[in-house]
């Protein structure tokens, strides 16, 4: 491993978790976080701050930077050897609002490195609205198209699709929510640097604040009622079940020996089940529903469909 490579990528991790930090208290208005340093039994430790306020009733911004021997479940998905070693640092969030007007917004960016030299970067950012409202998913992929633009011609397109595919929840046949870009072992290659693909990652990183403040600047003081509030929580049912059964950093940190209350912190502080639920025909619930699907070309959206 080049240990001043990665010290060095380890660094800009946290210093990124600081400013997100810092943006969302004042994003939030009177929330203030507090902060949980642990480690790791098999090596590094990780910083996580957590989040209640008056616009998120639940927010986690962890840090982590761990190191050690590959987990024998981890092994043979990694190609790794026995006994290889492993170097894994990033920054993941997820925010669940206290109104039910205003969508869960989830972002992870990382970097891995084997003992080896094999390296590559990944992450991606999603947004789960409980409602989904065209004009704000159209802003949202706008958004980061303008940032993927700047990396490549086609690494929107490419990363959206990956988003779409990953962020699905095949026992409900519908996606989390309406996605956004997702991206995994990028390293260097033709035409493009080690350090360019870094610069991107961070890119998406600290981007993080301002997109969630345009997704929620039209609705943070939008009136709702208990209705609303129980149809947010079975949307948050389903984001549990996502994280719960198919995410695979979740599954990456429980087998790898990680803390568990910082691996579940994106998970809502209250969720509902109902069984066979139904919409009302016309709602805004039916139409948050028919929208929950793979291939929706939100660039090119037509608000009259």
């Amino acid at each position: 491993m080049n240990d001043t490579d990665r010290l060095r990528i380890q660094r800009r991790f946290e210093l990124l978790q600081g400013d997100i930090c810092a943006g969302l208290e004042q994003l939030d208005g009177s929330g203030r976080f507090s902060e949980d340093i642990w480690e790791r039994p098999g090596g590094g430790g990780g910083r996580s701050r957590i989040i209640a306020g008056k616009l998120i009733e639940k927010g986690g911004v962890g840090f982590s930077a761990v190191h050690g021997v590959v987990p024998d479940k981890m092994a043979t998905i990694l190609q790794a050897d026995v006994d290889e070693k492993f170097f894994a640092t990033g920054v993941s969030i997820v925010l669940h609002p206290h109104n039910p007007w205003l969508p869960i917004i989830h972002m992870n960016v990382r970097y891995f490195e084997m003992d080896n030299g094999n390296y590559w970067f990944g992450g991606g950012i999603d947004l789960t609205p409980h409602y989904i409202f065209a004009e704000e998913a159209i802003h949202f992929h706008k958004q980061l198209k303008e940032i993927c633009d700047r990396f490549e011609p086609d690494a929107y397109l490419k990363f959206k699709a990956t988003a779409d595919d990953y962020f699905y929840i095949p026992h409900r046949k519908e996606t989390r929510g309406v996605g956004g870009i997702f991206f995994d072992h990028l390293k260097a290659r033709d035409g493009m640097t080690k350090s360019q693909i870094e610069d991107f990652v961070f890119s998406v990183g600290n981007a993080f604040v301002s997109i969630y403040q345009n997704a929620v600047e039209n609705n943070r003081d939008r009136a709702f009622i208990e209705e609303q509030i129980q149809w947010q929580r079975l949307r948050r049912g389903r984001y549990a079940e996502f994280n719960l059964v198919y995410d695979r950093g979740t599954k990456f940190g429980l087998e790898t020996d990680g803390r568990a209350e910082s691996i579940l912190m994106s998970l809502p502080p209250l969720a509902a089940w109902e069984y066979n639920h139904q919409v009302q025909n016309g709602s805004l619930e039916q139409f948050t529903l028919e929208h929950l699907r793979k291939g929706i070309d939100w660039i090119n959206y037509s608000l009259a469909d």
